[in-house]
């Protein structure tokens, strides 16, 4: 449902996340070595991330990206959204251009309970509560 730049975007997000206390900025290579994916797309989605006010930057020889508390606090969805798109969740399972409830494809109503389900999750789950399991060492970002 969602792709690998935005699967990896929430990943650098919560990385970002993890420094909020120390008030610590990441570089591009840092964060991309740690969620284990490359320089260059991390440095794309980055910087679409910031554009869009999900994140922050400052530049300068100690700048980099980082996080604030209202940031903290925002819902994935704007993670998911500034990626992936605002049609993410109305998208076919099966990817068809032409699916709907008028021409279904064959896991449309099945599909469209889970997707919904989904995106009600990332409308509700704030960056804070991905963040905090991997702080507390209950879930893990890299496999």
């Amino acid at each position: 449902m969602l792709s690998l730049t935005c699967k990896t975007a929430i990943k650098a997000v919560i990385y970002l996340s993890s420094k909020l206390e120390s008030g610590e900025k990441s570089g591009i290579k840092e964060i991309s070595g740690f969620i284990d994916a490359s320089e260059h797309s991390v440095g794309k989605l980055l910087q679409l991330l910031v554009k869009e006010e999900v994140i922050c930057s400052s530049k300068g020889p100690k700048g980099g990206f980082y996080i604030t508390e209202d940031q903290y606090q925002q819902p994935i969805i704007n993670i998911i959204e500034t990626i992936d798109g605002k049609n993410v969740f109305n998208q076919c399972g099966l990817g068809f251009h032409k699916c709907s409830s008028e021409h279904p494809c064959p896991i449309h109503n099945d599909y469209k309970g889970v997707r919904d389900l989904f995106e009600n999750l990332c409308r509700e789950k704030k960056i804070v509560d991905l963040c905090e399991p991997v702080k507390n060492g209950l879930a893990y970002l890299i496999g």
